[in-house]
């Protein structure tokens, strides 16, 4: 028996035979080009032929998964009108004076890198959506058809990687699961397996064997392992497990649509903390109350230039429509220390934690924040969306902030743009703002505490300092009493309180945290009906 681990997608078991799938790669050879513009013109020929090709895999997707996972091969036609990545091959064959497949071949592996070097999961990620529309264009290219993913029998599909455009002609029926020794969480194949409820893991650390072929496998996606030809005795430890989990999935279905509330009537909202428009299924499949944040930096790190007001006004409306009235809470840009932009120049800092970062730097750029403000501003007409500041520690920073607001209303109101009213809320993530809580609450309409700060700035450590994590408490008694005075801070002043660090989903507090008085908690998708269903099984008040 052999066992490796990986990274699980949406949970789930399979046992089954294993097919190992091998992706047919075209050997690119680089070859001098005469007719220049000829060639040029091929390279955009097989562009034209690409999106015939995606638009195709579209309305399968369509028929298959939803059009929200349809929008992959939406944004893979956008990747394939690209300006910049088109200029790169342009500018490749005019003045290297070589082959288009060779130039495609050469701008995929430049920005499928840029992309993986980033820090932000979600945009490492992206560099597989790179590599797709670079081979599919080599595929063109060259006259190579696309390859079919054909079973005989039900099998747990094997692999170095599989593109979204491989994962959707899958044959439902035929493939029990996926393992690929690439990928991650965050990939759009990753997205796919879990919306076409395959178990899959991703990420998977083994050395692909031929002998596997046919030999009996067992992917516990629930847990992060794969085993090759399983003893007897775990493939009935398996098997039994199998059987708990989809009991417990049923259970925890049936809560979907539930109220979170305590056996002895405590209501608290859940709702969920997203970072992508294809985090949406995630959020809907768990029954999330809301999105009560939404990492708008997402968008400055997918960028290579800073997003435009109207590119903005795109995502955050139709993170509006999608929710159809469901209460979305949008960050503004919150990046610096570890979150970088490559075509936002920093300074370099000491400590860069403490340095200019998330607010700091969007008052310190005016026009730019502006820019993002003016596109939520808009796109609140179209749902019920609120803003959230970063990193505040004082009166006068929300008093300027409200100021360039209603800078942005003059303007869109003098421009005849349509706007809506947008709730503000702050971040409690600072020593600063929760000593000054209660000045703060007679200034917004909500507070969110940021756990993860909270606890790194109240006890001077930094949490990505692992030489430190010993001491590193997020328990530790100064920071839940912060949490309780910034608690009693906002519902004196009549405003809602929400956790939305990792902390929201420890179980180990989730009683002190109702029990302080917490509106809401929000929390990562997968981990909502869980946690529905551990307060709806809870008292509060153990007097009752």
């Amino acid at each position: 028996m052999q066992r490796f681990q990986g990274k699980g997608i949406a949970g789930g078991f399979a046992i089954g035979p294993i097919e190992i799938y091998k992706s047919s790669e075209t050997a690119i050879i680089c070859k001098r080009i005469e007719a220049v513009e000829l060639e040029v013109q091929r390279f955009y020929l097989a562009i034209g032929q690409a999106k015939i090709q995606l638009k195709g895999l579209y309305e399968m997707a369509v028929q298959e998964l939803g059009k929200k996972d349809a929008d992959i091969f939406e944004m893979h036609i956008l990747l394939l009108e690209d300006q910049e990545f088109q200029e790169f091959v342009q500018k490749m064959i005019r003045e290297k004076r070589v082959n288009a497949e060779y130039a495609v071949m050469a701008a995929g592996e430049y920005y499928s890198k840029a992309f993986a070097g980033l820090e932000e999961e979600y945009m490492q990620a992206r560099a597989a959506d790179i590599r797709d529309i670079s081979v599919r264009l080599i595929n063109i290219l060259s006259g190579k058809e696309e390859q079919q993913i054909l079973a005989k029998e039900p099998v747990i599909l094997v692999a170095e990687d599989l593109t979204p455009s491989e994962t959707v002609r899958l044959d439902k029926e035929k493939v029990l699961a996926l393992v690929t020794k690439e990928g991650d969480v965050n990939s759009h194949t990753a997205i796919l397996a879990r919306t076409m409820g395959i178990p899959a893991l991703v990420g998977v650390k083994m050395p692909i064997s031929g002998t596997w072929e046919q030999s009996l496998g067992i992917v516990d996606s629930a847990n992060g392992y794969f085993y090759v030809e399983p003893d007897a005795a775990t493939l009935e430890a398996i098997r039994k497990e199998q059987q708990s989990y989809l009991q417990r999935m049923h259970l925890l279905l049936e809560l979907r649509e539930q109220e979170t509330i305590t056996l002895d009537g405590r209501k608290v909202q859940l709702a969920a903390n997203i970072a992508s428009l294809q985090d949406l299924e995630q959020v809907f499949d768990n029954g999330a109350e809301g999105i009560g944040l939404f990492r708008s930096e997402s968008i400055y790190l997918a960028a290579r230039t800073f997003p435009t007001e109207e590119e903005q006004f795109r995502i955050y409306k139709k993170l509006a429509e999608k929710m159809q009235g469901k209460p979305v809470v949008i960050r503004t840009l919150d990046i610096g220390a570890d979150k970088q932009c490559d075509y936002f120049v920093m300074e370099k800092e000491e400590n860069p934690a403490l340095g200019c970062r998330a607010i700091r730097l969007c008052l310190k750029h005016p026009e730019l924040f502006k820019t993002q403000i003016r596109a939520l501003l808009r796109a609140g007409v179209y749902g019920n969306l609120s803003v959230l500041y970063p990193m505040i520690i004082s009166l006068e920073e929300v008093r300027t902030i409200r100021t360039l607001l209603q800078e942005c209303e003059a303007e869109l109101s003098a421009e005849g743009i349509l706007y809506g009213k947008l709730k503000q809320g702050i971040m409690i993530e600072t020593p600063a703002a929760v000593m000054l809580s209660e000045e703060l609450a007679k200034e917004v309409d909500f507070f969110s505490i940021g756990t993860n700060d909270l606890t790194q700035y109240t006890l001077a450590i930094d949490r990505q300092n692992a030489k430190l994590e010993k001491f590193y408490d997020p328990y530790h008694p100064a920071v839940l009493r912060m949490i309780e005075m910034v608690v009693m801070s906002a519902h004196k002043a009549g405003i809602r309180v929400s956790i939305c660090g990792e902390l929201g989903a420890d179980r180990k507090l989730t009683k002190e945290f109702l029990a302080m008085g917490v509106d809401e908690l929000s929390v990562a998708p997968t981990n909502i009906l869980p946690l529905r269903k551990f307060i709806r099984e809870m008292k509060v008040d153990n007097s009752k």
